[in-house]
């Protein structure tokens, strides 16, 4: 049986992250204990917010006017981080020309079917990422590596330096997110390119 994807174009996504033990330093790996990666969706807008015992890191993408802000606050440090789209290609370089392989494994995540695919990235290395084809997001800027499938990502792998990483959806909303959610902070932020956060 088929379902006609549903249209995602409005709601929240709520995903956990794990950390894949195997590090031999997992205190390297402690920021990551219990944080949370929540994405708002409103048509071409996304905001992306990672909770960690760090702080949180937040980055809004304007897909109408082509505007990219990452936030970031770590106790009283408050950074806004404008980027050009380049800065924007620059930072998810990896990611350019994934190619995906289908599996036939499934398994159900929060109540959706999921298709199995491998991600194969330029430099050779590869991921596991799950997929709804019930659910396709107005806006696929938000999650780079999984432009490309047919479906929402509802469980994929990623790497942060040694760390490997997995993301699980725990929640969808598809209650109206407020437009606020996209707003800029007006103040309490300093606010700095993307070259010049680099040092930071």
């Amino acid at each position: 049986m088929s379902f006609a994807q549903k249209k995602f174009s409005e709601g929240t996504i709520y995903y956990d992250i794990v950390i894949n033990t195997g590090t031999e330093k997992p205190q390297a790996a402690d920021f990551f204990d219990g944080a949370t990666s929540t994405v708002y969706l409103k048509g071409l807008r996304s905001r992306t917010e990672m909770v960690s015992s760090l702080g949180t890191q937040a980055t809004i993408i304007d897909g109408l006017k082509n505007n990219i802000v990452i936030l970031k606050e770590y106790g009283d440090q408050k950074y806004m981080i404008q980027l050009t789209p380049e800065n924007w290609k620059e930072i998810n370089k990896k990611y350019e020309g994934v190619t995906f392989s289908y599996l036939p494994d499934t398994k159900t995540i929060i109540g959706y079917a999921c298709k199995k695919a491998i991600g194969k990235l330029s430099d050779g290395t590869s991921f596991t990422v799950w997929y709804t084809a019930d659910l396709a997001t107005e806006s696929k800027n938000f999650q780079t590596m999984n432009t490309s499938l047919p479906g929402l990502a509802m469980e994929y792998e990623t790497s942060f330096g040694k760390i490997n990483v997995t993301y699980t959806v725990s929640k969808i909303s598809f209650s109206p997110v407020p437009a606020a959610k996209f707003d800029l902070p007006k103040s309490g932020f300093r606010v700095m390119t993307y070259e010049e956060s680099k040092g930071h």
